[in-house]
């Protein structure tokens, strides 16, 4: 039964997630801003929502290594298997904004994960821990990206044309119903992902950290997955990305801000580690998307197989 209740909740995870952002997509295209912002914006926040949710509701159930390990699990998979496996399906056009700015914010925003958790090694103290403090400084830094993606809309909503000349125009009540449809199925399907994990967590002897790294993570990315390759092969390669960098930057900002606000979340001395592997795909991904500002075939399968390497890692090791 608790793997059937582990599929359900996947299956309303996925299905979640493409109606809100079938839904917020159209209510995007009535207000006119550009597909790299809709990426970074209402995709990359409708795609995060299911680690949002599985990450905030495993906080208020205490299974606190599975928050943590979700979301570093999730951002090296969107980083390496995401953007892997969508760019050797189509390359992938990196616009120089995206290089820019939004690529190395993610990076920050790792760099201040990794910080804010190394409390033995800078302060001395007991245990490392992410505390209702560390909380709010994700939540302000949260703040500063979401000002600059607010502007970057409105600068880029009053360059585009207005000669869309479609006469299929979308609906704003469809769609708004379609959004609220989406997040309703997200938030009980990750009520459900975070009961059943966590059973068989225990029943197999996995430590919570390897569930979060693993089965909660893939099942939580796999929203970004479908999204990003069904953006790169309608050409929507903007989109595609901005939807990956924005998951990421949305994923240790927000949900590791609310859900160290809802309760300090400790951390197993394993996730640095995984952390520093999260840093180092950020650096790969900004070396990769400086050439050619594309990344190509080749460049996407050596992320996919890294991932797969550093699966079996991760197994090996817990």
């Amino acid at each position: 039964m608790v793997y059937l209740l582990l599929l359900l909740g996947f299956i309303l995870l996925i299905k979640g997630a493409d109606y809100f952002v079938d839904g917020s997509s159209a209510i995007a295209t009535l207000l006119r801003v550009s597909p790299l912002l809709v990426g970074l914006t209402i995709v990359a926040f409708g795609s995060g929502a299911p680690e949002a949710t599985v990450s905030i509701i495993a906080a208020l159930e205490g299974s606190t290594d599975v928050t943590v390990g979700n979301v570093v699990g999730s951002n090296i998979i969107n980083t390496a298997l995401v953007v892997g496996v969508t760019a050797v399906i189509f390359p992938l056009k990196v616009e120089s904004a995206t290089i820019r700015k939004e690529i190395p914010l993610a990076f920050l925003a790792s760099i201040a994960l990794l910080v804010l958790i190394s409390d033995q090694f800078l302060q001395n103290a007991p245990e490392n821990m992410i505390t209702r403090s560390d909380g709010i400084i994700f939540l302000l830094f949260f703040s500063i990206f979401l000002y600059y993606v607010i502007e970057a809309a409105r600068n880029s909503r009053e360059t585009l044309t207005e000669d869309n000349g479609d006469t299929q125009k979308p609906t704003w009540g469809k769609n708004i119903l379609l959004a609220i449809a989406g997040l309703a199925a997200i938030i009980i399907g990750g009520y459900l992902v975070v009961e059943s994990s966590t059973e068989i967590a225990i029943r197999f002897g996995m430590s919570e950290t390897l569930v979060g790294l693993t089965i909660v993570a893939i099942g939580s990315s796999l929203p970004e997955l479908a999204i990003s390759i069904s953006a790169a092969l309608k050409k929507q390669s903007q989109m595609a990305l901005g939807n990956i960098v924005g998951s990421s930057i949305f994923n240790i900002l927000f949900v590791l801000g609310v859900a160290s606000i809802i309760t300090p979340l400790p951390v197993d001395p394993k996730i640095f580690f995984d952390v520093n592997v999260m840093i180092i795909l950020t650096v790969v991904l900004f070396i990769y998307s400086r050439t050619e500002y594309t990344i190509g075939k080749l460049e996407g399968l050596i992320l996919s197989l890294v991932y797969i390497i550093y699966l079996v890692l991760i197994i090996i090791r817990n």
